[in-house]
């Protein structure tokens, strides 16, 4: 499972809608690739359909779609929000993570 916390889910909502996205229809998708000084990054955008292959949550109002291959490297993920100042934005809270950069978008296991 993947969960959103309040501040993440607030800026979802926000950058859903300047984007011409509904909270309440579509989806946050979350994947991992393949990059970063880690070895592997974080990948979110926003979608209008699921596919096939899927994994789908919904936490805090927010629904979160994951490819299967990504869901391994992401169960129990939480998504937070960080703003202000020396806000970093997004950031992914993955108890998988065995090391991260310090800028935070990236990881290995």
């Amino acid at each position: 499972m993947i969960k959103v916390s309040e501040s993440a889910k607030n800026k979802v909502i926000a950058l859903m809608q300047e984007d011409g996205f509904n909270a309440a229809n579509d989806y946050v998708r979350v994947g991992v690739k393949s990059g970063g000084c880690s070895g592997l990054s974080y990948d979110l955008t926003f979608d209008k359909n699921k596919k096939e292959n899927d994994k789908v949550f919904e936490d805090n109002n927010i629904k979160v779609i994951v490819d299967k291959k990504s869901f391994l490297y992401l169960v129990g993920t939480t998504l937070e929000y960080s703003g202000g100042l020396n806000g970093k934005g997004f950031v992914f809270n993955n108890p998988n993570a065995n090391r991260t950069c310090g800028c935070g978008e990236s990881f290995s296991l």
